[in-house]
């Protein structure tokens, strides 16, 4: 048995959720509305407290859905009561950050500005160096924050702290290589 997929997803209060025609649960909360087209083998039943997931057979790919499916309902919930956030942080000289109407406009040391659109359900909140992505569907939050820091990773070559350059989340542990070391001329 699936040790995720078995486990009742309980339902806040505030938060309505159905499981529509061709297996499409759709979650209402206080944040947002979310709907999501389920794997059609996979069936949700909706109580009046908790959601319960339950696979058809115990074949291995029925386990992995079970669970899977499990998670993104869970996730679904959880975005519409409380939302998820990623932080990001800015390393440079002159590096900067700013929400121009529905873009996000970076200086990252390039010729030219790198803008990012904001999808539509998502928030990005700058303050100095540090971004916030914001929103209740949890996989486009992490994709946005993805994106943004694709712009410029970190410069794994750089000595420890002293020149860091870059896009990294807050708090990502970044293990810096030493630098190459030509042969002495003799």
């Amino acid at each position: 048995m699936s040790r995720v997929g078995q486990k009742p997803i309980p339902i806040p209060k505030g938060v309505e959720v159905q499981v529509e025609a061709g297996n499409v649960l759709s979650c209402r909360g206080p944040k947002a509305t979310l709907t999501r087209q389920l794997h059609p083998e996979i069936t949700v039943e909706v109580g009046p407290e908790a959601i319960l997931v339950a696979r058809p057979t115990e074949q291995k790919r029925h386990k992995a859905l079970h669970g899977l499916t499990r998670s993104l309902v869970a996730n679904m919930v959880a975005g519409v009561t409380t939302g998820f956030e990623k932080r990001l942080e800015v390393y440079g000289m002159g590096y900067r950050s700013e929400v121009q109407g529905g873009d996000l406009v970076m200086q990252l040391g390039f010729s030219h500005p790198c803008r990012v659109p904001i999808p539509a359900g998502i928030e990005i909140e700058v303050q100095g160096n540090n971004l916030t992505v914001r929103g209740a569907d949890k996989e486009l939050v992490g994709q946005t924050a993805a994106n943004i820091r694709k712009l410029r990773r970190m410069s794994v070559y750089r000595a420890g702290g002293t020149d860091m350059r870059g896009i990294r989340y807050a708090g990502e542990q970044i293990r810096f290589k030493a630098t190459k070391v030509g042969k002495a001329a003799g």
